[in-house]
């Protein structure tokens, strides 16, 4: 059995160092007009999040991943070399890497994220989990339209933030993802695929709905920038025909109060959380408190 990292509810590395000062915490908040933009909106792109040489850290252990036999797999909530089952449209897609390597454990801590989130959720940062999305270069496959609070119902209330981190440069050709402005404030739409038809959404929205759908945002990042958005913003990413892949990490943080809604297994391998009871324990830990002294 691999070393389970979720037994550490700090920074292990100094990937990642933490501020030491009042001023140097400042240094990570988003500003009013960007916070405005975010509730308007219903996204936030383009924040700077990861050094280089962060994001080549990151990269490096991302790499030993895609070997199936690769040690901690045991360790995953879900693995899939392939969420497609399309071969030609391949979107390896997994959770829980926090549990294998120092470099995504430690992201999570980051104050670029971890300030940011606490401003849009209002208040103390608790993680929900990771994810990987990667698009190898010439076939890579779709993320179909969707709302990520759709599969995320078994928490309760909705207030959650979703941090998409870029590992490489995304852009229109390699499958950056899209946004339909102003759709979080849309009702909760049923699963229609995660990899699959990126039509299928069509059917379950008003005319009014497809005629705003028609016109989504494309967010070009640039390596180590991210974007934040809402649970319910419906948003989805095309295929990679480019040369290169296209790599990221993605970050689901709840507001701390947030309680299970069901009394089945949220994330495989974890204990059960009965209804009614608040998210927290080692596999949901607080990463951000802004009343604590040190924040």
């Amino acid at each position: 059995m691999a070393n389970d990292l979720s037994k550490y509810h700090e920074i292990i590395s100094d990937l990642f160092p933490l501020p030491t000062s009042r001023d140097q915490w400042e240094r990570f908040r988003l500003s009013d007009d960007q916070v405005a933009f975010y509730h308007e909106q219903g996204y936030l792109p383009g924040i700077r999040i990861l050094t280089d040489r962060q994001v080549e850290v990151l990269r490096d252990e991302l790499a030993a991943f895609f070997d199936p036999d690769h040690g901690g797999s045991e360790l995953w909530y879900e693995y899939h070399t392939n969420e497609s089952a399309d071969p030609d449209a391949v979107l390896f897609h997994a959770l829980g890497a926090w549990r294998l390597r120092p470099g995504f454990h430690d992201v999570l801590w980051h104050p670029a994220f971890t300030v940011a989130a606490s401003q849009l959720l209002d208040g103390a940062v608790r993680f929900w989990h990771d994810q990987l999305f990667c698009k190898p270069a010439t076939h890579g496959g779709v993320v179909a339209w969707h709302q990520d609070y759709s599969y995320w119902t078994r928490t309760k209330p909705m207030a959650h933030v979703t941090c998409w981190i870029g590992l490489d440069d995304s852009t229109r050709d390699n499958g950056c993802v899209h946004y339909v402005p102003g759709s979080h404030r849309w009702d909760l739409l049923p699963i229609t695929g995660l990899a699959g038809d990126m039509d299928a959404i069509q059917e379950l929205l008003s005319p009014e709905q497809w005629r705003i759908f028609n016109e989504p945002v494309a967010v070009e990042l640039k390596q180590g920038e991210c974007t934040f958005h809402h649970p319910l913003m419906i948003h989805g990413s095309f295929a990679n025909r480019t040369e290169l892949p296209r790599r990221a990490t993605v970050i689901n943080a709840f507001r701390d109060g947030v309680c299970s809604a069901t009394d089945e297994t949220l994330l495989a391998g974890v204990p059960i959380i009965p209804t009614g009871q608040k998210m927290e324990g080692p596999f949901f830990p607080l990463l951000f408190d802004p009343n604590q002294p040190s924040a």
